[in-house]
C-alpha cells in the first residue's frame, strides 16, 4: 500500500488519538485504549499531575484523572470522563523495516497532526540514556517526524493499526535528520493491561547500577575495549549480588547475546520476566566468568 492510502489511514485513526493538557501548561498526546475512557500516554507527559484534560478530534475537551503510571516503561493510563470512545487497534507484532509509518499527535499543540515515513529500525536504544532513564531502550525507529507534543501519540501502519507509542526524538541540533522513536505496541499493551488491572507493572530487576565504559575507565580497569555494561553498584542482597557479581565487573553477555552498552542490558531485561533465570557472562580484571542470575520484580521506588 502506498502514499495514496495515507489520507484514509489518518481519517480512520484520528478519532482514536487525543491531546492531553496538564495543569501547568504542558501538553502531549494519547491513544484511546478502551471505549470506557481509558487513554494510553507517556508517563513523562503527565508526570507530576493528578488531574488533566483530554481533547478529542471532534473538538470536545473533558476532565480526566491520571489513573496509573509506570516510569520504567514511560507509560501511563489516563481516565477521561467520556465513554463510547473509538478504541485504537494495536498490532503487537513488530513491523518490518521499510514499512509505512504514520505518526499522529499534537506536536507543539497542533492537534490532529499527521506525519509519514517508514520504519527505519528495530530494537533501538538511545546511546547514553541508561544513566538517566530506563525507558529509551528496545524502541522502534522511524523517519516520520516526531516533535515535542507528539509524545504518547500513535505510530500506525498501513492498516491503521497502532504499532508504537511515540516516545522521543533526537533534535536537529545534535546533527540528526528525522530520527524518531516509539515504544513497541507489544510493550505498550503488556504494561497498559497490568496498569489497568492493579495500577502497577512488573519489570525484571537484576539489582545493578550501570555505567557506560569510557576509554579512561577501560584503561583504569585494564579492559581490552569499551564494550559492555559496567556494574557501578550492586544492590545488597539483590539478584546480581547473590550470583556473585561485584561492583567493577563488566557484563558482556546475557543468555549468549552480546552486551555492548548499559542500554543493551536494559533492553535485554525488558524482554525478561521476574522469576526467570538468565546466564550472565562478565569480566573481572583479566578473567571471564559466567553465572546464573534469578531475576526478581523491580521494587517500588
Amino acid at each position: 500500500m502506498g502514499a495514496a492510502d495515507i489520507p484514509a489511514i489518518v481519517s480512520n485513526v484520528q478519532p482514536s488519538v487525543v491531546t492531553i493538557f496538564t495543569g501547568r501548561g504542558g501538553l502531549g498526546s494519547g491513544v484511546v485504549y478502551s471505549e470506557d475512557g481509558l487513554i494510553l500516554t507517556n508517563e513523562h507527559v503527565v508526570r507530576g499531575s493528578r488531574d488533566v484534560e483530554v481533547g478529542f478530534a471532534d473538538g470536545q475537551r473533558v476532565a480526566a484523572t491520571v489513573r496509573a503510571t509506570d516510569p520504567i516503561a514511560d507509560l501511563a493510563l489516563v481516565e477521561a470522563q467520556r465513554t463510547g470512545l473509538p478504541a485504537a487497534k494495536f498490532q503487537p507484532a513488530l513491523p518490518r523495516i521499510g514499512e509505512l509509518a504514520v505518526v499522529i499527535g499534537s506536536p507543539l499543540g497542533f492537534a490532529n497532526t499527521a506525519t509519514a515515513g517508514i520504519i527505519s529500525g528495530l530494537h533501538r536504544e538511545i546511546p547514553g540514556s541508561a544513566s538517566s532513564s530506563q525507558s529509551l531502550v528496545d524502541l522502534i525507529q522511524t523517519d516520520a517526524a516526531i516533535s515535542p507534543g507528539n509524545s504518547g501519540g500513535a505510530v500506525v501502519n498501513s492498516r491503521g493499526e497502532v504499532i508504537g507509542i511515540s516516545e522521543a526524538y533526537i533534535p536537529p541540533q545534535s546533527g540528526a535528520v528525522a530520527l524518531g522513536f516509539a515504544i513497541p505496541a507489544a510493550t505498550a499493551v503488556k504494561v497498559a493491561d497490568q496498569l489497568r488491572e492493579d495500577g502497577t507493572a512488573d519489570h525484571a530487576f537484576i539489582g545493578l547500577g550501570l555505567a557506560e565504559i569510557t576509554q579512561p575507565i577501560a584503561s583504569e580497569l585494564g579492559l581490552p575495549d569499551t564494550l559492555g555494561a559496567l556494574a557501578l553498584s550492586v544492590q545488597e542482597g539483590g539478584p546480581a549480588a547473590k550470583a556473585g557479581i561485584r561492583a567493577g565487573d563488566v557484563l558482556i553477555r546475557l543468555d549468549g547475546d552480546k552486551l555492548t552498552s548499559p542500554e543493551d542490558l536494559l533492553a535485554a531485561l525488558r524482554t525478561r520476566s521476574p522469576g526467570q533465570t538468565v546466564t550472565v557472562e562478565f569480566r573481572r580484571g583479566a578473567d571471564t566468568q559466567e553465572v546464573k542470575v534469578v531475576l526478581v520484580a523491580r521494587p517500588a521506588p
